[in-house]
C-alpha cells in the first residue's frame, strides 16, 4: 500500500516510485494488488502491463493537507477484507499506514513495512510493535528507524536496466542532478562546485512548501549560477519518459546532499537510499555523491563514481574536474556502475530479496 501515488495525479517521487516497481516486479511470482488514493474509487490493471492490479481507494480528505496522510474510509475494510496474505504497507508513519496495520493486525494479518522518511505521528513509539518485518531501503534506514533486527531485513531498492540503459550512440556531456531542489539536497554547493565552463542540468521541482527564508532557495541558486562561467538549466519538471535520456547524455551525476543547509538548519535524515544514483548507474554514468545516509552502501567509491564529504565543495569540484576531463575514465567506472546494477540493484533482484522476507513472515508462528 502506498498513500500517495507515483506520476499526473501523485507526486514524481522516490517514495511514490518506489511501492509501484517493487509492487510490479513482485506480480511476476506472486498475486499482487498495489492500493493506492486518489479522489475516485476504482480497480485497474498496470498501465505498462504485467499481472500488477493497481487499486484506488476514495480519499475524502488529507490530515493537516498532507498528501501522505489520506484519509478513505474503505481502507479498513480492505485492509481487513481484502485477502490478502501479507499487508506490505509503504511510509510507516502514514496515516493509511497506521490504519492498515491496526485494523490488519486486529484481522491477523502479516504485517510487512518499508519507510521512506516521513516524521512520526500517530501512534508514535507503539506502532512498529505491531509490525511483524521492516523491510528497510538500507541498513542505514534500519539504524535511523530503530527496530529491531531480529525483525529486519534490508531489501534496498532497484532500478529497471531496460528502462535505464547506456546508449553507444549518445554524446556525454555535462552533470546532471534529478532530484526535488530543496536546501538540503545541497545544489548551491554543487553550482559553487562547478568547474569553470562545465554545464549542469536540474532535474525536478522546486520545493513549494518551504518556508522563510528557506522558500527564497530558487532565486539563491539562480543567483548563484548567474555569476559564474558555468550553464545552468533548470529543467523542472520532466516528463518521466524523458528521464532515460537525460541519465545517458550526462557525463557524470551528482546527488550532493548535506547534513546542514546554506540556512544552517541541521537534516536529521537525508538519503535513505537514492533511487536517482542508481537509475544514472544503470545508465551507465558514474555518480558523485555526498558520503552519507544510505548512499555509501550503493557506491563503491572510486570503483562506480566517488564519495566525497558533505558540503566538501573543493573536494566535489575535484571530482567533477576528474570525470569531465577524462572521458575514458567516466565511461570505465560508468560500465562498473551498471554491472552493479545488474548485480544487486534490479528491481527483480530487490522483489527476490522481499519474497524471502515474506516466506520467513509467513513461516513464523
Amino acid at each position: 500500500m502506498a498513500p500517495t501515488p507515483f506520476g499526473a495525479g501523485g507526486l514524481f517521487g522516490g517514495g511514490e516510485r518506489y511501492p509501484l516497481e517493487l509492487a510490479r516486479a513482485l506480480a511476476t511470482s506472486v498475486d499482487t494488488e498495489l492500493v493506492t488514493f486518489g479522489p475516485s474509487a476504482g480497480l485497474f490493471p498496470d498501465p505498462q502491463g504485467g499481472g500488477l492490479r493497481i487499486r484506488v481507494l476514495r480519499a475524502v480528505t488529507r490530515l493537516g493537507g498532507h498528501p501522505a496522510h489520506p484519509v478513505a474510509p474503505a481502507l479498513p475494510a480492505r485492509a481487513v477484507l481484502g485477502g490478502a496474505d501479507i499487508i506490505h504497507t509503504h511510509h510507516l508513519w502514514s496515516a493509511p499506514s497506521q490504519a492498515a496495520i491496526v485494523a490488519g493486525r486486529a484481522a491477523g494479518k502479516r504485517i510487512a513495512v518499508t519507510d521512506h522518511g516521513l516524521p512520526p505521528a500517530g501512534l508514535g513509539r507503539r506502532l512498529p510493535g505491531l509490525v511483524h518485518r521492516f523491510l528497510t531501503v538500507s541498513r542505514y534506514s534500519a539504524d535511523v528507524l530503530g527496530v529491531p533486527a531480529a525483525r529486519t531485513s534490508v531489501i534496498y531498492g532497484g532500478a529497471d536496466p531496460g528502462r535505464f540503459r547506456p546508449d553507444a550512440e549518445a554524446r556525454r556531456a555535462g552533470v546532471l542532478f534529478v532530484g526535488r531542489i530543496t536546501p538540503h539536497k545541497g545544489l548551491d554547493r554543487l553550482i559553487e562546485a562547478l568547474p569553470e565552463g562545465a554545464s549542469l542540468t536540474c532535474a525536478g521541482t522546486f520545493g513549494h512548501d518551504l518556508h522563510p527564508p528557506e522558500s527564497g532557495y530558487p532565486d539563491r541558486l539562480r543567483r548563484a549560477a548567474a555569476g559564474r562561467d558555468v550553464r545552468v538549466t533548470f529543467a523542472e519538471a520532466v516528463a518521466d519518459d524523458e528521464l532515460p535520456v537525460l541519465y545517458r547524455q550526462a557525463r557524470v551525476f551528482v546527488l550532493p546532499s548535506v547534513q546542514q543547509n546554506c540556512y544552517g538548519r541541521r537534516v536529521a535524515v537525508s538519503e535513505l537510499l537514492g533511487l536517482s544514483v542508481l537509475e544514472a548507474m544503470a545508465s551507465g554514468t558514474p555518480v558523485v555523491c555526498s558520503r552519507l545516509g544510505g548512499l555509501p552502501e550503493i557506491v563503491a567509491d572510486g570503483e562506480t563514481g566517488y564519495l566525497v564529504e558533505p558540503g566538501d565543495v573543493a573536494g566535489l569540484r575535484a571530482r567533477l574536474e576528474e570525470l569531465l576531463a577524462d572521458p575514458a575514465r567516466a565511461e570505465r567506472m560508468g560500465r562498473a556502475a551498471r554491472e552493479s546494477v545488474l548485480a544487486r540493484f534490479t528491481w527483480q533482484a530487490c522483489a527476490e530479496r522481499c519474497l524471502a522476507a515474506y516466506a520467513d513472515l509467513t513461516g513464523a508462528a
